[in-house]
């Protein structure tokens, strides 16, 4: 089977979305992708992540190719492939429908840096408008609001996006995320809050740096 490790991560962190309430049912949606052989291994489309098997997940290329697989790949294959393709940094992606997160992407707020926890992002947490799930109009604009400069944004009416080295870290950005989007909501209807001055994220960021290897 064709890289059956990353297909057993892809079934592990998609368990993961349920038992950690990043996600509701059959949404969301993981990737792996492995720069030696110039494949990916995602999530299927629409299938129970409880009763998902590694041979169930799918292999394929990056120009959306299946390699191996007998089931169809998730339909946001161009929000995955596109960070492949043009991020040598990014070897995971995670997309959740987790309930804060989704709360202020309906909101269309941007997640400024109210906590430290902004740098698994950046400098802030962006939003984009909304756009069909699935669509390359979705994966182009999350592109254009994340580039380099972000490992994660707010996908307008629809949920978070993260990013990583490896699907580890993907998984910890979506999470801390959430937490900091809950933290956010809170914060904003309480009455604004104290953001961190450019200063004090620039020093976090410094620091999350060298915080995780893995």
């Amino acid at each position: 089977m064709l890289l059956q490790s990353q297909r057993e991560q892809v079934v592990e962190y998609g368990k993961k979305l349920l038992s950690c309430g990043l996600t509701e049912g059959t949404f969301g949606n993981v990737s792996v992708f492995d720069r030696q052989s110039g494949w990916m291994a995602i999530s299927p489309s629409g299938m129970d992540y409880d009763q998902t098997r590694p041979e169930d997940v799918v292999v394929t290329d990056l120009d959306g190719n299946v390699v191996e697989g007998c089931r169809k790949p998730s339909s946001e294959l161009d929000l995955h492939r596109l960070f492949y393709q043009r991020r040598d940094d990014v070897n995971a992606v995670v997309h959740t429908h987790s309930t804060f997160a989704t709360v202020l992407s309906c909101l269309r707020w941007p997640i400024e840096p109210i906590h430290y926890l902004v740098a698994y992002s950046g400098r802030q947490v962006p939003c984009i408008p909304y756009y069909p799930f699935g669509s390359r109009e979705l994966a182009e604009a999350a592109w254009q609001a994340m580039q380099r400069a972000y490992n994660a944004c707010l996908l307008g009416n629809h949920g978070l996006l993260a990013v990583g080295p490896t699907l580890s870290y993907a998984f910890d950005t979506a999470q801390q995320l959430e937490f900091l989007a809950k933290v956010y909501y809170y914060t904003r209807t309480a009455g604004g809050g104290v953001p961190l001055t450019s200063a004090e994220v620039e020093a976090v960021l410094g620091k999350f740096r060298d915080y995780r290897s893995k």
